[in-house]
């Protein structure tokens, strides 16, 4: 595939991405590849559209220290470089790391999920920012996996030992992908209710507040910059990027895309194992 495709002209293409201000880019599944780096194509392509002013902003289920390898490696570190980090539960300015935008969950939530959990017959861990959490003696591989990869440390606690003041950014249930379906298939309606519930990956299904989410914190920072949404584009593949390419004026589905990613995007690229990232940056930015 030789770039970002849909049933329109080169002209029409061209007039859409000489608009765009900010590309909101998606990281496992999108921005990396499989073998989770950057490729020297994709650093070659975002180094280009930063030097013309556009905003980059990567976008991930990760915490901020998990994207911080990356936005490092690329350069967007500065006073006036974002994220979007643990699905839009928190939004920040990089270079004096500050919080543009947060939706922290409280004890009494992490009680609830943690219960639920528990009766599901399902693994379950809490992000609070500085650290990953379980009340799993049994600590799920998954859980290990994701502490290693968002570069946050992993403790087990018993709920009885964790602190009543603390806060958290992201709820997690995680288990093999069978056993997983088989727990979101009987998730009660007071948690569908109380809270947004996404699945990240065959493994996790995450937990967080309702007004949190890619879409709205891509919104919310797009406002913040000043930037309307029809000069935003978004890169994705999974559920929980389906938000912000709803919002984003372009949205482009990666060649790995689930399909409901791909139904939703306007256009399609390449897979991250063949620089979908840097042919779509390529396209609507750079030519």
């Amino acid at each position: 595939m030789d770039g970002p495709h849909e049933g329109k002209t080169l002209m029409d293409m061209g007039r859409r991405q000489s608009t765009i201000q900010l590309v909101a880019i998606d990281m496992d599944g999108t921005l990396l590849d499989p073998a989770h780096k950057l490729t020297p194509r994709a650093r070659q392509a975002i180094a280009q559209a930063r030097a013309l002013g556009v905003h980059i902003v990567l976008t991930s289920g990760r915490p901020v220290s998990g994207l911080a390898p990356f936005l490092h490696e690329l350069g967007i570190n500065g006073d006036d470089d974002y994220c979007i980090a643990c699905n839009g539960g928190l939004v920040q300015r990089i270079g004096p790391r500050e919080t543009v935008v947060e939706f922290p969950l409280s004890f009494d939530d992490f009680l609830y999920c943690e219960r639920v959990a528990r009766e599901l017959g399902v693994h379950f861990q809490a992000l609070d920012g500085e650290r990953m959490y379980t009340p799993n003696q049994d600590i799920s591989l998954y859980t290990v996996a994701d502490s290693h990869l968002s570069r946050v440390p992993l403790s087990y606690r018993r709920v009885d030992e964790m602190d009543r003041s603390m806060s958290f950014i992201k709820l997690m249930m995680i288990d093999e992908p069978d056993v997983l379906d088989a727990a979101i298939a009987r998730l009660p309606a007071e948690l569908t209710e109380r809270f947004a519930v996404l699945k990240s990956a065959p493994f996790f299904l995450e937990v967080f507040d309702h007004r949190a989410g890619k879409g709205p914190s891509l919104q919310k920072l797009a406002e913040h910059l000043g930037i309307d949404r029809a000069n935003v584009m978004a890169i994705g593949d999974q559920e929980n990027d389906l938000s912000m390419l709803q919002f984003a004026g372009t949205s482009v589905a990666m060649g790995n895309a689930i399909a409901a990613v791909k139904a939703m995007a306007r256009f399609e690229t390449a897979t991250n194992a063949e620089d979908g990232v840097a042919r779509a940056i390529e396209r609507f930015v750079l030519q």
